[in-house]
């Protein structure tokens, strides 16, 4: 009887030395990749500490759902997908500085045409984050713990590990709290969420959202757009005179210049300019050297998004995806019902960011797309069509169009991981720490001679006098996992003021009649519509735009970013913190409160339009507020 008891308590005591093995593998995995791979800003030992914590509850559950589940085996298949949820993320956030949202996983299309993106961010040394799979199939169904038997968990000692994983949990949180009071409510920092909870915990948090706005546009009505318009009536600026109609009746041709950021104008490298081209050209336009890009996962899509809506995009995901189905009153549309003729021009597949579904929602009249393009191996290069033959072509289209036409062309050829034929490089790369920032150089410099070409045909055709040209850029190109290179380029530490500076995007308005300024209004892509149409004398009667035109001297400056964070007149607002914008130095935080308010009462309005699909309802609340006017006056 003593020998059995001895026996069952050696027994008991490898099983739970096994289970400390397997648990203790994936939490050195994960706490590797959260501190060596994700750049998770920690800045005092609490954090650090939360952090090494935080994969303990995730663990718990995941491995006890699959001994629930399926026993060990079903503990070793939890072990294998944790494990590639983990490597999708390391992957995805080297590229985009950012994790993967449920509704990015309906995007998976997308990954067909990354092409040479993913053989650049798959780094051999990756395979190391597989190698204790091999030692956690040996532990589970080699090793023998007894004399009689490998481990063989029991079914409730998964419902075990699953139910104590909540507590785990809820220590894991009380413990953030510390460092970061509402947590779970700032959904716009994912980064942040991960420090504090882990990278698993998020998805599970993420699912939990993504329930939450799946049920929003079911249970939306039509009361909910009334604070919103009463919010866009009150912080509106009134109708800017400076240059209202100025183009008239005029063809519009907007150019998205892929991951085109403002520090390569006016900048060189080697002794050369990286934008010889634009640098003139902007002498003879209205230049705007505050402008922002203001995307988020959507990238490209999202540049789109704000120029035909005014409306910030979604902080999880890709309006052109999750939303396609909404009802809108956009530009293209606008446009359309004033006279023209509406079309998108981009040399990649029609399904690509689910375009040739939103495009139909926005108005467009035709997307001009890649097999609208005499593409060709000779032609192409990285992702695709070369900007060169793309813009001569796309001219020669524009040539035959009826008029007036609005086009909006999206360039392909500066785009990560920035590669180029030997052809093409008309300078040396960059001497820089980051071979993606090195290469960066060649592509800026390639695109600007394309420009160069497009633009000087485009003054020698018969469209010159009646069109003009809005250059910006779509989003950034350098993302802050290069900011040591981009600091040994600029000379200069990067710091968070400093990386917010870096999202800066060049804005040019250019035509005959428009005379040469540089404008330092602060603004962002949200702005583009009202600017346009401004410029264009139509009468935009959309209420539900939160841009106001870059032109109008009165209008009030702020531009949101999708993170919350907040650029005015004085001061840039970063995640809490509180700069000068002039000079960069930090202030006292109260002075950016107003701000940090205004950003996360616009955001939080723009998504219950887009979440809630509450433009459908925009006639009906026009008519309730008209009759509650009239009401008022009598």
């Amino acid at each position: 009887m003593f020998t059995n008891k001895k026996f069952l308590n050696k027994q008991t005591g490898m099983k739970l030395f096994v289970y400390a093995l397997i648990i203790g593998l994936f939490w050195l995995k994960m706490f590797y990749i959260q501190t060596n791979i994700f750049s998770l800003n920690v800045e005092n030992a609490n954090e650090a500490n939360i952090l090494a914590y935080n994969p303990l509850s995730s663990i718990f559950l995941i491995f006890g759902i699959g001994i629930l589940l399926g026993g060990r085996r079903g503990m070793f298949v939890s072990y294998i997908l944790g494990s590639l949820l983990l490597y999708v993320n390391v992957l995805f956030y080297r590229e985009y500085n950012d994790f993967i949202t449920i509704p990015m996983l309906n995007q998976v299309a997308n990954l067909a045409d990354l092409g040479g993106s993913i053989t650049t961010i798959i780094s051999p040394m990756d395979t190391f984050i597989f190698i204790d799979v091999f030692l956690a199939a040996f532990l589970l169904f080699y090793l023998k713990p007894s004399r009689f038997q490998v481990f063989k968990p029991k079914r409730k000692e998964g419902i075990i590990l699953a139910i104590v994983a909540i507590p785990l949990f809820l220590i894991n949180l009380q413990w953030a709290e510390t460092e970061r009071t509402d947590l779970l409510e700032r959904t716009f920092d994912r980064n942040m969420l991960v420090k504090y909870i882990g990278v698993i915990n998020y998805h599970v948090y993420d699912a939990v959202l993504q329930g939450k706005t799946e049920m929003k546009k079911t249970l939306a009505d039509s009361n909910e757009l009334v604070p919103v318009i009463n919010y866009l009536n009150e912080n509106k600026s009134e109708d800017s005179d400076k240059l209202e109609g100025a183009a008239e009746g005029k063809n519009v041709i907007a150019i998205s210049l892929e991951s085109t950021q403002t520090f390569v104008v006016d900048n060189t490298l080697h002794g050369e300019e990286l934008t010889p081209y634009f640098n003139d050209l902007k002498e003879e336009g209205i230049y705007f050297d505050n402008f922002y890009h203001q995307v988020k996962q959507g990238r490209t899509s999202d540049s789109e998004f704000l120029l035909a809506n005014s409306l910030y995009p979604l902080n999880r995901g890709a309006v052109f995806f999750t939303h396609s189905g909404n009802e809108y009153d956009a530009m293209p549309s606008v446009l359309g019902e004033n006279g023209y003729y509406t079309a998108s021009m981009h040399a990649n597949d029609k399904t690509f960011w689910n375009r040739n579904v939103m495009y139909d929602s926005l108005g467009f009249d035709d997307f001009i797309s890649k097999e609208d393009y005499n593409v060709t191996p000779e032609k192409s290069h990285g992702w695709g069509y070369l900007d060169e033959y793309f813009f001569e072509d796309s001219l020669n289209k524009m040539k035959e169009m009826d008029q007036p036409f609005y086009t909006k062309m999206i360039t392909l050829t500066n785009h990560y991981p920035f590669t180029l034929g030997e052809e093409q490089k008309l300078i040396e790369e960059g001497e820089t720490g980051s071979g993606t920032l090195n290469r960066y150089f060649q592509t800026i410099r390639y695109q600007d001679e394309a420009l160069k070409k497009f633009v000087e045909d485009f003054k020698n055709s018969d469209l010159y006098e009646d069109t003009i040209l809005v250059i910006y850029g779509d989003h950034f190109g350098i993302s802050e996992n290069h900011q040591e290179a981009m600091g040994e380029y600029l000379g200069k530490d990067i710091n968070d003021y400093e990386q917010f500076q870096l999202q800066r995007v060049p804005l040019l308005i250019f035509g005959q009649g428009i005379e040469g300024e540089q404008n330092h209004t602060v603004g962002g892509q949200v702005d583009l519509r009202p600017t346009l149409m401004n410029l264009l004398g139509i009468d935009d009667e959309n209420p539900i735009q939160f841009g106001n035109d870059l032109l109008d001297e009165d209008r009030r400056q702020l531009m949101i970013t999708r993170d919350g964070n907040f650029a005015n007149e004085e001061y840039v607002g970063i995640q809490g913190a509180c700069y000068n914008r002039e000079t960069g130095e930090e202030v006292e935080g109260e002075a950016c409160e107003e701000g940090f308010n205004a950003a996360q009462e616009e955001l939080e309005m723009s998504d219950s339009i887009v979440y809630g699909d509450l433009l459908r309802y925009l006639d009906e609340t026009e008519m309730v507020n008209s009759d509650k006017q009239t009401e008022t006056n009598e």
